[in-house]
Formats: structure tokens, sequence, C-alpha cells
């Protein structure tokens, strides 16, 4: 790892001050904003290699970043954050060029494995999808247990 920038975009300020503190804490260089059109703004200013976006938010919420995000060139990896637990929001996150999606509440260390996961798949040039890489079948073994 070296320094790789990351831009968290959560409205929801205790969720973005923990996700913040341990990612910097594990040397990420995170950027954060509390919804989608400020973290647009910091998305063009910084470039990051991952994107880190909740779904729901107010003035821009998750999946209008995911269509920005599809038309720039070179665009980062994305993990969606949600409480949503429908099916078909996952699936066009996924459409929209989601390496991840995980479901609120998550333990660290899944979000950081996610990170992890995205960052070599953008560097390999061969981002995982979320329910087919290791890290999604364990999410979707957790909820089952829970259910």
């Amino acid at each position: 790892m070296a320094g790789e920038q990351i831009v968290l975009i959560e409205d929801d300020r205790e969720i973005q001050s923990t996700l913040k503190s341990v990612l910097e804490g594990i040397g990420y260089r995170v950027f954060t904003a509390t919804n989608g059109v400020d973290g647009q703004k910091i998305i063009q200013e910084q470039e990051p290699d991952v994107v880190i976006t909740d779904m729901m938010m107010p003035r821009m919420g998750g999946f209008p970043v995911l269509e920005y995000l599809s038309t720039l060139d070179s665009p980062p990896a994305v993990i969606m954050i949600t409480a949503n637990e429908g099916g078909r929001h996952k699936a066009y996150a996924e459409m929209l060029g989601a390496v991840d999606y995980l479901r609120k509440p998550f333990a660290m260390d899944v979000m950081i494995e996610s990170v992890r996961n995205a960052l070599e798949g953008r560097n390999s040039g061969q981002p995982k999808k979320g329910s087919s890489s290791p890290l999604g079948n364990r999410v979707s073994r957790k909820k089952s247990k829970d259910e």
C-alpha cells in the first residue's frame, strides 16, 4: 500500500468518521463528502483509486455517482454501502460498475478486505464483482445466518 486515495461519500457522520479513521489508520488517504454532489467534486479534484459511496443520501445518492463514474476514461473502483436489502439495487449497482455491495452493518474487516480487493482488481485490470468474489459470498453467508 502506497497511500492510495479513497473518496468516502456517506451522509451518516458517525459511519463516515469511523470508516475514515479505520482506513486512514491502515495507510489510505481518505477524502469525505456527505452527498453525491460534493463527492463528485472531490472525485474530480483527487482522482481517487477507490470510491466508497452510500446508496441513499440527500442531494444526490449513490446511483447517480456510479452513473457519473461510468463516463470517466479511467474510473476508480467503487464499493457501494447501504442498509437496503433489495436484490435489484445490488444488481443495478453491479451493472453500473460497483465491484462490491456491502449491506450495513458490516464488520470493519469486511470493509478493509473489500477495499484491498477493489485495489487489487483495479491494479490488475480485472475488478472483482461483488457476489462472485469471496467477499460477496461471505457477506451473503453472514446474512443467511442472521435470518
